[in-house]
């Protein structure tokens, strides 16, 4: 097993709206993005019980073969910027991705 953030170059996390955060990982060797793919370690299953949501609150899941990337963007519980959001830019929402186990 090794960890999603040791075969990633890039694993980010950033606002996408009012009511959305995207995340994009992305892979500079084709092969190992392949790997991960044929894993199923980053599904929309995954990542639904990963972030502890329902899998209807992931608006978009895409694998990204032209740029070797999986992207997916998953509504936020309150608007950005709201009372009680602690996260106003998105941009610290990628971290449970890190330790993602990946048989390769």
């Amino acid at each position: 097993m090794t960890k999603l953030s040791e075969l990633a170059k890039t694993i980010r996390s950033k606002n996408a709206g009012v009511d959305k955060i995207t995340f994009d990982i992305i892979f500079t060797d084709r092969t190992i993005y392949k790997k991960v793919l044929a894993s199923q370690a980053v599904t929309a299953a995954k990542i639904s019980s990963l972030y502890g949501i329902a899998q209807e609150r992931i608006a978009d899941f895409v694998e990204y073969d032209p740029g070797c990337a999986i992207k997916f963007t998953i509504y936020r519980n309150a608007p950005s910027g709201s009372a009680g959001d602690s996260d106003i830019f998105g941009a610290q929402q990628y971290a449970p991705l890190l330790d993602i186990d990946v048989p390769v």
